[in-house]
Order: structure tokens, then sequence, then C-alpha cells
């Protein structure tokens, strides 16, 4: 056995940081960490560093911070820490000669090692302590949260907000706060179903219980809220409720100056999604959050544009929508939705219930919705118009579809865009397609959208029994309003003395747009098909008498449509060339309509309905179908 000197014994005995005579390296590294307190500093600086991550995550939203705000201080923090742990193995603070530079371990002594002082340890212990606190809060701190049924299907409905400002003008702001927050959540693709505002505004004075209506809509979370303006200060109370154990998942009271209410639609959006656990992705939650004008009062006017279109449908003054609008573009020029506003304003106007001729209209339309897309290439409105306008007016239907899907695909709901592609569907022959997104809007929307069309495609899928059975529907649910529609369904079907009955009692009951070409031909060919053959003469020479003067409305189409109804072919094709001259756009329902049966055995109707650009669109349908 080798004899070991007395006073090298004691050496190592006394040194137990000599990483040179020691062979557990492991051991030798933690005991040279502890002894130049790298071990201390990590510890106090992940506590520091922890409570510093949690506090910036509670106050980013009510201080409204920039949404980097917490990666900054992650990459900060990172980056400090080790600078800190750097600093730490090179220098120490010494009790008595403050910051000194640590003696490598061979050459320290055991009366040279710095003693610990009471500080470094509280400090140390309270760092463990925050550490340990904040884990068990994140841990355990929602037991007073509702518990979430994870299995229910994420469905939910937004009841109209009530304003309890002073100022009853505020209307259209609590209604468009509701509409944003719908928009919010229809964005998210995590959510099964979320009601559409349309649906919504049936319980806007409704006595029934959020679990009544829930059950009623289908859905199983209901968010409700209030609205008070005042002055330039706003109050938004939102609370977010489980219907079927009548229980509050959540609820925040936002106080926030006016022109901020733009935050506040995108947090309850986003709190929403939280609390019910719904899947979120970066990029909607950046669109969520994206705010569309930094002027609050150009933001008003397309609001008061909107709750104008709610209130009146498509009895709104077109005029006020301009003004409106075009307000709007002067407070701030760089305003998507504003230019889409101006553009379904203006190609409104060339309509079937229009007041402008659609030649006139559709250029200045075109530029509009081309400037909104400029400013946002995702504007839900500016997409459809453009759609609206290759479908209508340029007879490019692939290029319409184009701009359909590119609607679809975008997750963004608008506030009156949703019949656009259904109808081209249905325009260009393909029932099932639109019966199927009908049936999708309709799971999603959670409302009987659209019964009109639904009905259209099953007596062009020649299913009369089921079109029959939901014309029934369709009268309950809408009933007087809707009895021009009845009377223009039952034409379809070729059941001519309840098609004349409905629009007799449209015509008595005074609907305004019976006083349109398309109604009034409408009428004209159910008295000719019941043998009231003076009365459709009557109402057709009118048509004749107006189309001389003006397109609005397409009269020229729709006494080509009577002629075609009653069988005088040459006068039928007549007025067809005469409303292919005009660019009426009503061309695109040459395919479908079954007025035009009597048509499809001349030469000269496939010869216009290649130049209506059905023929084009047939032989694209086939090449992607090989």
């Amino acid at each position: 056995m080798t004899n070991i000197p007395f006073g090298r014994k004691l050496q190592i005995t006394n040194s137990q940081y000599s990483m040179a005579d020691n062979p557990n390296k492991l051991s030798q590294l933690w005991q040279e960490l502890k002894r130049r307190k790298v071990i201390r500093i990590i510890t106090v600086y992940a506590g520091a560093a922890f409570v510093i991550l949690e506090l910036l995550s509670m106050i980013i939203e009510p201080l409204r911070l920039p949404e980097w705000t917490l990666q900054f201080a992650i990459v900060f923090l990172i980056i400090g820490f080790i600078i800190a742990v750097i600093l730490s193995w090179i220098y120490d603070i010494h009790p008595e000669g403050g910051i000194v530079k640590t003696e490598p371990a061979h050459k320290a002594k055991t009366d040279e090692i710095p003693v610990s002082t009471n500080s470094w340890r509280i400090a140390t212990y309270m760092s463990v302590v925050i550490i340990a606190g904040l884990l068990v809060m994140n841990i355990f701190g929602g037991k007073g949260r509702v518990k979430i049924d994870e299995s229910l299907e994420k469905s939910i409905a937004v009841l109209p907000f009530q304003n309890f400002s002073e100022d009853s003008d505020q209307e259209f702001m609590c209604l468009g706060l509701t509409n944003e927050i719908i928009n919010h959540l229809f964005q998210i693709e995590s959510f099964e179903k979320v009601a559409s505002l349309t649906s919504m505004m049936a319980y806007r004075e409704s006595d029934m219980t959020s679990t009544e209506i829930a059950e009623e809509l289908g859905v199983n979370y209901i968010l409700e809220g209030t609205y008070k303006k005042i002055g330039d200060q706003l109050k938004v109370s939102a609370q977010l409720i489980d219907p079927k154990n009548d229980k509050h998942i959540w609820q925040e009271d936002y106080h926030r100056p006016y022109k901020e209410i733009f935050s506040i639609q995108a947090d309850i959006a986003l709190q929403i999604a939280n609390q019910i656990n719904v899947f979120i992705t970066n990029p909607e939650q950046h669109s969520i959050k994206k705010i569309p004008t930094t002027n609050y009062e150009a933001y008003e006017y397309i609001q008061q544009a909107k709750y104008h279109i709610y209130q009146t449908a498509f009895g709104f003054d077109r005029g006020q929508i301009v003004s409106l609008a075009s307000k709007s573009i002067e407070l701030d020029p760089e305003y998507s939705d504003a230019y889409a506003m101006l553009g379904f304003a203006t190609l409104s106007g060339g309509i079937f219930h229009g007041d402008a001729e659609m030649k006139f209209v559709v250029g200045e339309a075109l530029k509009l919705y081309e400037k909104a897309l400029e400013l946002n290439s995702t504007n839900v409105a500016a997409l459809n118009g453009m759609g609206l306008i290759n479908q209508w007016v340029e007879w490019d239907y692939i290029k319409a579809e184009e701009y359909y899907l590119r609607t679809i695909d975008n997750p963004e709901v608008q506030w009156s865009f949703t019949d656009a592609y259904p109808y081209f569907l249905i325009q260009m022959n393909r029932p099932e397609d639109a019966r199927v997104l009908i049936y999708e809007r309709q799971q999603m929307l959670g409302s009987a959208y659209n019964n009109y069309l639904t009905i259209q495609t099953h007596i062009l899928s020649s299913d009369s029994m089921e079109a029959y059975d939901l014309i029934k529907k369709f009268l309950i649910s809408f009933g007087e309003p809707e009895y021009n529609s009845a009377g223009d369904i039952y034409l379809w079907l070729g059941e001519y003395d309840s098609a004349k009955f409905y629009l007799e009692s449209a015509l008595e009951l005074e609907i305004a747009q019976m006083s349109i070409p398309k109604w009034q031909s409408a009428l004209a060919n159910a008295y000719y098909a019941t043998g009231s053959h003076e009365q459709a003469k009557s109402i057709i020479d009118k048509l004749i008498q107006k189309s001389e003067t003006s397109s609005i409305g397409s009269p020229a189409y729709f006494t080509g449509k009577y002629y075609s109804t009653i069988g005088e072919v040459d006068s039928a094709f007549h007025w067809l060339e005469r409303a292919f001259n005009n660019r009426s756009i009503e061309m695109p329902w040459l395919k479908v309509d079954p007025a035009f049966k009597s048509l499809k055995d001349d030469p000269r109707y496939w010869d216009l309905y290649e130049r209506t650009g059905h023929k084009a669109y047939d032989d694209y349908m086939a090449s992607k179908n090989k």
C-alpha cells in the first residue's frame, strides 16, 4: 500500500474544490458551480424571470402593449441569463471587498472561500418559493373556473348587445359591435357553428331565456352583453354562458376610450376561444386583431351604412349609403371596407330592383372594388362584388367562380353576401353543389338560410315533392313579405293558379317590389297561363313602353321571358337580343329558367347561349371533370 504523506491527505480533505484530484467530474463541476455561486444566480434569475413573464402575460392585453412584447421579453431574458451565468462564473461579490474575480479551484483555500451571506440565502429561498407558488397557481388556479365538456360541439350564438347609452343613435354601433364579434368568431375554423347576425336579430327583443335560445338554435354557448357610450369613453360588458347548466363561464367589463372599440371586439372573441378551449391558429389570431381603420369616425360611417341596410333590407336608400361611404373614404382614403361599401351601393343601382342602368354603374363599381382589394386582398365584400360583376355583366363565369372561391376559402363572413355563390351555382345548373353549400351555411350560421334557393335546387333536380314541402316552410317562416317570391317559385313548378294567388296577394298588399319588371312579368305569366290574357297583355304593354326609354330593372329581358313562356318564339328572341345589348344582369338565367324551354329547339337560343358565356363555362367544367 502506498504511503501518503500526512500533509497531502489533509490537503485533499480541506480542499474539496480540486478538480484535478477528484475522479468524479460531474460532482466536481457541481461543486465548482456552487463555489462560484452560479447555481444561486441561476435560481434567483429564474425566479425573477418567471415573475416578469407572468406579470407581462397578465398586463399585455389590459395595457394594449404590442403583440411582440412577450416575445421580446423572452429573448431579452435569455440573453440576460447567459450574461449572468458568465459573469457569476468569473466574478463574485465578496462580503468585504465588493466585486472580486473568482480564483480558480486549485488556488482556492478553505479560509479564502467566501461565506454565504444571509441576503443571498433569503433571495434564493424566496425565488424557489415564488416559482413553486406560481406553478401551483398555473396548475390548480383554474379550479374555480367552470369545467368545459370537451366532447361538446364548439357552437355559439352572440345575442345582440343591449344599448345602455343615453344616446339612442348609438344603436348602430351597438349592433356593429355584435356583428364584428360574430365575424371574428367565424374566422376561427375550430368553431363548428357560429349563429349569424340575421338569426340573432330575431331574439333582439325576445323574452326567451338563454337556455331556450340555445336549444332553439342548437348551440352550446351563449354570449350576451351591454354597450354604453359616455362622452368619449366606452363601457362594454360581456359574459359567456353555459346555458344547459345555467353557469357563467367568463365575464369581463371593458372601460376604454371610445376610439379603441376595435380592441374590445377582438379581445372578447379571443377570450371566448380561450375559455371554451377552442384551438386558434396564429394567422386567425392576427386576422382578428387586425384593425380595419385608424379613424374611428370613418368606421362609424360604415357601421351606420350597414345598420341602415339591416333595417331596410333591399329597401335601403342607395343615396344614403353612397353618402356615408363617401364620407368614410374622405376621412380615411386607405379604408378598404369603405370602398367595398361604396362599390356595393353603386352596383346595387343596376340590379333588378335598382334605380340606375347597369351599363352606367358597372365601370365605377369595378374601380371601387379593385381599390378595396388593392388595400386588402381578402376583403370579402369586394371579392363578392368582383364575382357579381363577372357573373352579371361580363358573363365570364370562370373568373366569377374564382372570386367566389376566394371568398369561400376566406374564413371571414360578411353581413350581406352569403347568397352570391349559391345563386351562381344554381344559374350554372349545379343544384347539388348549391344545395351542399347552402346546407353547410345552414349548419354553420344556424339559420333557415336560404330556403328560397334550396327550393330552386330541388326544382332543378326534379324533386318536386321536396320543393312543395319547403314552400310551406318558407311561407310559415316569412309570410306575406315573401308572397311575390312564393309566386315566382310556383311559376317554376308550373302551378299557375297558386302563382297567380300569391302574386295578386302581393300586389294587393302593396309590396313595393311588385312595381318592378321582374314581378310584373311574373304576374303577366300567371295571368296568361290562367286564361286572363287581357290582363297579361296590359302588363306587358307597359313593360314594352318602359323598355323604350330605360333598361333599369331589365324590362326587355322580362318581356322576352314572358313571350317565351307563352310560346311566341320570334318575339322572345327579339326582346332577349335587346336585353343582351343592354348587358342585362338577368341573362345568366337563360340556362336554367323553365321559362326558356320553348326556345331550346331553335339555333338562335344556342347562339345566344354561347354569346352569354355559358358554352365556355360548360367546356371548362367538362375539362375539369375528365
